[in-house]
């Protein structure tokens, strides 16, 4: 009998990172009955969404080989509103406790018992690259997670220099096709205690042995085929799309509010409901909130809005809220039947899958635009924060995939009954390609 393969996950605790990364992990663990798979978790108090998707998946089949091991303490005293800052003094925070636990099982990898698995690797996100300090020390190798785009990490590794040629409104990175505007680039990018951080993680990056993306090369290959074939830096494995698209929803919300959801949509027409949702942190204040009430009451338009509001102001926290509170007066008596608001955490797969949806206004985080591909849902990027703004820009200007917000300005209105019409690739082909991954080909893209 083959001896089994432990490999030690470390998520961080953003939503969107640590759902992607545990996605991941089921992957890897149905194609290959040799592995298992260890993920340390750590939570944010405010996300009890969250918190409800790892105990289910605790409790589900894949958990004999997928085991969770929540390491989450409370009133850990960190107070910095600077996102970025934030994950690098929680990273440092959490890593003697990691620590403890990864030398633990190393110590049980050691013995001479054969039904002991043998520790492998450590794959960590992009955010806790503090901790391949604990893997170098433990002399096992380490993966990141990258779970944005290959352009993204390559702006993340881009020395930052003016290039050539480039004009001081525009930056030229290897890893889009087009110079990309200074205005699109990550806030960070400016701020010199976010672009401090920036830079370690880029160093950290570069001393693993790869990086997994959450991408795939039909979509990316611009970018994939940018990072240099140097034979000393770590491979890159475009792996994705990696997409929780799990019908049972029961991990964010109740049996009825799901449900709820669904009968509204399939009561109306196909392809003509607009989606609207930015994500589990992407919020409005009222006036803007008001604004988008009004346009849509004004356009006639069936939509499903999932709103929320800001946390108090200098906290870091998930937004949500009463949209009875945030709304003008009225507005859902108006346009009742039409439309649905709700508050809750949205079961964004399922909706992007159903026949009704035909538009989807989006915040542009990664994982929504890769949804929005995997369903074939046209895109009005809204892009937030962080490097939604470089999504955005890559899927409207460099891809051509999507619209931006001032196109559709223009345009007066995205047409919901050309769902799909306009991406360039079969997801079919992608899906068949991604149960066949060419070895060799990942091999030769080095970073």
């Amino acid at each position: 009998m083959k001896k089994a393969l432990e490999l030690v996950f470390i998520p961080s605790p953003g939503r969107g990172h640590q759902v992607s990364m545990v996605e991941f992990a089921k992957l890897l663990v149905a194609r290959d009955d040799r592995f298992l798979i260890t993920v340390l978790i750590t939570k944010f108090s405010f996300d009890t969404e969250l918190g409800a998707y790892t105990d289910s998946l605790a409790a589900s089949s894949a958990s004999d080989r997928i085991k969770l091991v929540d390491l989450t303490r409370d009133g850990i005293g960190i107070y910095e509103t600077n996102p970025l800052v934030f994950m690098d003094l929680f990273s440092e925070y959490y890593k003697p406790h990691f620590k403890k636990t990864a030398t633990e099982l190393a110590h049980i990898s050691s013995t001479t018992s054969p039904d002991s698995p043998r520790l492998v690797g450590f794959v960590v996100d992009m955010l806790m690259t503090t901790m391949i300090d604990v893997a170098n020390e433990l002399k096992v190798p380490t993966y990141v997670f990258f779970p944005s785009s290959a352009g993204d990490l390559g702006l993340m590794l881009h020395d930052k220099r003016q290039k050539e040629g480039s004009s001081t409104d525009e930056l030229v990175i290897p890893s889009f096709f087009n110079p990309v505007p200074i205005s699109v680039l990550p806030g960070g990018v400016f701020n010199e205690a976010s672009l401090a951080v920036g830079v370690k993680i880029a160093r950290r990056i570069r001393q693993t042995k790869g990086v997994i993306i959450n991408t795939f090369t039909e979509l990316e290959t611009h970018a994939i085929h940018s990072f240099p074939r140097v034979s000393e830096s770590p491979l890159v494995y475009p792996v994705g799309p990696i997409i929780h698209a799990d019908d049972d929803c029961s991990q964010f919300l109740s049996a009825g509010q799901y449900s709820d959801i669904i009968a509204w949509l399939d009561d109306q027409p196909p392809s003509s409901v607009v989606f609207l949702c930015f994500g589990s942190m992407g919020s409005f204040g009222g006036d803007q909130v008001k604004e988008i009430a009004r346009g849509l009451e004004q356009s006639g338009v069936h939509f499903l809005w999932c709103l929320r509001q800001p946390p108090p102001e200098y906290t870091l926290g998930s937004p949500d809220t009463d949209p009875g509170e945030a709304l003008p007066e009225g507005f859902l008596d108006r346009t009742a039947g039409r439309g649905k608001v709700i508050s809750s955490w949205a079961p964004q797969a399922a909706v992007l899958s159903h026949q009704a949806v035909g538009g989807f206004v989006s915040h542009c985080g990664w994982n929504s635009i890769l949804e929005s591909l995997w369903f074939g849902v046209p895109v009005a990027t809204w892009p937030l924060e962080w490097e939604q703004q470089l999504n955005a820009f890559q899927m409207a200007k460099d891809n051509s995939f999507n619209f931006s917000m001032e196109e559709l300005q223009s345009r007066r209105r995205l047409d919901c009954r050309d769902r799909g019409k306009d991406l360039s690739f079969d997801m079919n082909v992608i899906e068949e390609k991604e149960n066949n991954i060419d070895e060799a080909r990942l091999d030769d893209y080095k970073i």
